[in-house]
């Protein structure tokens, strides 16, 4: 009897089109191109223009995979967008993917996984496609942390220009103070069309193993902006960098190259599989430190991992399907591979996903 699995049918990705390379931020706070390389092994990363929201990103993203997936929007049952940088507080981007894509009303679910999102909302896409709740479903990730840059119009003046002059003053002493957080992020999406596959022939996604756990919540975290202030910004938050993310790297380098090997070692063998049998594995792209480590630890040779944060930075919910895609348009990926995705991220949320292309 043919087991009912959610079958990776299309994907797709789209990046800011504004490319800032490290040397450009060193105009305008203390750091240089080989400080951040050494730290994070990134090289550049994308922006989008000032303003543009994530469901922008998200809408190109989702366009791209629905063209390779040969579906139109008018098939799709169901939409799952996972971004912790929405257009606005309230609704979040799924609607807005929704009508930008051209579908007919369908449910949108927003999901708030941070880094892990993607890997939440493919085990969501599974539950949909087994229950028999959707057959057709579109899984995007899309992330605009240049929103979170707390840049004065100056500093983006220096930034962009094409000019290669320096900040100086406070702008440049208050961009240095968040500067192990500022190097590291991009803007871009991800996406994943998935369709109930009713073939016995092993493909589609087979398992999923995922945490939550709020312990460690204060190692990675925004301080404001949240229902816990009133009102939900102030002034002297705003003065305070209150509203730009907080991180303990040491902490999270930590976690991260701990739990993420510990889970796919776990869903492997709760799945009957073992680390050789994987074709290739997708990591979070945290930093490319915390993905050499992991790797480490798992064993796992060169030709089964597959980085690309030195080119687009962490882009949180996107990483996982950019980094997919990329490796599938390098031939890195064939019909019937057994791949697998981990990823750690703020709250805490980890996991893992297998999946048999």
């Amino acid at each position: 009897m043919s087991e009912t699995r959610s079958l990776l049918i299309g994907s797709g990705t789209a990046a800011g089109p504004i490319v800032i390379e490290n040397h450009r931020l060193a105009r305008i706070m203390d750091t240089n191109d080989q400080w951040i390389r050494e730290r994070s092994g990134i090289e550049q990363r994308y922006f989008v223009p000032r303003g543009v929201g994530a469901s922008e990103l998200g809408i190109q993203a989702a366009n791209a995979a629905l063209e390779d997936a040969g579906v139109a929007p008018s098939e799709l049952d169901y939409i799952v967008c996972a971004t912790m940088t929405p257009d606005h507080y309230f609704p979040g981007s799924g609607t807005l993917i929704q009508e930008g894509i051209g579908s007919p009303p369908v449910p949108a679910l927003d999901i708030r996984q941070q880094c892990a999102g993607f890997a939440y909302g493919m085990q969501m896409v599974d539950a949909l496609i087994r229950s028999g709740v959707a057959k057709t479903v579109l899984l995007v990730g899309c992330d605009v942390h240049s929103c979170l840059m707390p840049f004065s119009d100056e500093s983006w003046d220096v930034l962009l220009g094409d000019e290669d002059r320096k900040l100086d003053g406070e702008d440049f002493e208050w961009n240095s103070r968040f500067r192990h957080l500022l190097v590291l992020f991009g803007d871009a999406a991800g996406a994943f069309v998935f369709r109930r596959h009713d073939q016995d022939d092993g493909r589609g996604i087979i398992g999923c193993e995922l945490y939550g756990e709020g312990a460690n919540s204060s190692i990675l975290h925004v301080p404001g902006m949240g229902s816990k202030s009133s009102p939900i910004i102030s002034k002297s938050q705003l003065e305070s960098g209150d509203w730009v993310p907080y991180m303990e790297g040491r902490q999270v380098f930590k976690l991260a190259v701990t739990r993420m090997p510990e889970v796919t070692r776990s869903l492997l063998t709760s799945c009957d599989y073992e680390l050789d049998d994987l074709e290739l594995l997708i990591m979070h792209q945290a930093n490319l430190r915390i993905c050499e480590a992991a790797q480490k630890q798992l064993a796992l040779p060169d030709e089964k991992v597959h980085n690309n944060i030195q080119r687009y930075g962490n882009t949180t919910s996107a990483t996982l399907p950019l980094a997919f895609h990329e490796a599938r348009e390098q031939g890195r990926v064939d019909e019937g591979d057994l791949v697998a995705f981990t990823a750690l991220g703020a709250g805490l949320h980890w996991g893992a996903v297998l999946l048999r292309v």
